[in-house]
């Protein structure tokens, strides 16, 4: 029977991960679905470079800069006592860079498709901005933050390159599952990675079964 601490961390990961960006991104999302500008071409090519940038290379720059023999890391640690390399916050910080793009696509897809005289409507009403954006525009959307908090937490799920990267194999402290199954391969142990790759894919199988199922309710209300 293999570990069942890995799992236990992959999933803390995922959860804290996918409620961070959700914080995060309903704002950036909101800002970005609006009016277009040079500078929000440049923001949304950034938040779009995790989808195409290979994870060594995210991996690569962030343990850079998270090292204490780096200027930023060297600050955080002598002011702050904290080092980021091979820690949990460390894989924190890298997952909700590398899983930007997966919160904020959705829910800037399903704001920007909504008709601009739902927010006006509001705005005549007296509403104020952030009022028309959580009491008006995301009850309208539903279905965009459902698919950005899936699949952020599926994918953070099986994040591999980037947290190894970064929280290094440390068990019981930053060995994620889909470290450990690259671990368990290289033993030769595959009865365990097998234990754990199913128990990875039975997680995935099931929270994209259940969106899926939901957005297709969804949209029969609309329809109906």
């Amino acid at each position: 029977m293999p570990e069942l601490s890995p799992l236990w961390i992959t999933l803390k990961l995922a959860f804290f991960t996918t409620l961070i960006l959700l914080c995060l991104s309903v704002p950036l999302a909101y800002w970005l679905s609006n009016k277009k500008t040079i500078f929000k071409t440049i923001a949304e090519v950034i938040v779009s470079m995790p989808l195409v940038l290979p994870p060594t290379v995210i991996g690569f720059y962030l343990l850079l800069a998270f090292s204490p023999g780096n200027t930023f890391g060297a600050f955080l640690e002598k002011w702050f006592d904290v080092r980021l390399v091979f820690s949990f916050e460390g894989l924190l910080i890298a997952s909700v860079i590398y899983s930007l793009p997966f919160m904020v696509h959705p829910i800037q897809s399903g704001l920007s498709s909504l008709p601009l005289s739902l927010k006006e409507a509001s705005y005549s009403l007296g509403k104020t901005e952030r009022v028309t954006l959580f009491k008006v525009l995301l009850p309208n959307v539903k279905p965009s933050l459902l698919t950005g908090i899936v699949l952020t937490f599926a994918h953070t799920v099986g994040e591999f390159g980037v947290v190894l990267m970064i929280g290094g194999n440390i068990p019981g402290k930053t060995r994620t599952a889909s470290v450990a199954i690259f671990d368990e391969v290289e033993s030769f142990n595959y009865h365990n990675a097998n234990m754990y790759s199913v128990i990875l894919l039975a997680i995935s199988f099931t929270v994209l079964f259940f969106l899926y199922l939901y957005n297709r309710g969804s949209q029969k209300v609309k329809i109906f």
